[in-house]
């Protein structure tokens, strides 16, 4: 179950959304809607309504002194709607 949510995304675009109750995650890339849903409910004690899935393709970068071009990985982002009024702490800020 824990190998199924990687990370949360923290970025002010999924800040506003927590606003509206919409989590962002990068999840599994083998994980299905099922057991994304079942994996959050179950870590943060919440409902959740909706689970929206994407494929994040990888990035290009150049590294080194010769500046050869690397390919980095492609990731899964996992967009989570909760009950209305539910909020994850991970995406709480502190004032």
């Amino acid at each position: 179950m824990h190998n199924i949510i990687v990370r949360p995304i923290i970025t002010e675009k999924s800040m506003l959304d927590a606003n509206k109750s919409k989590f962002t995650f990068i999840v599994n890339k083998n994980a299905s809607k099922k057991e994304i849903k079942s994996a959050v409910e179950k870590l943060f004690d919440v409902t959740v309504v909706t689970v929206s899935t994407s494929m994040v393709k990888g990035k290009t970068r150049k590294f080194g002194p010769r500046r050869v071009e690397q390919v980095l990985s492609a990731e899964k982002k996992a967009m989570v709607q909760l009950k209305s009024g539910q909020k994850i702490d991970a995406f709480e800020i502190g004032a």
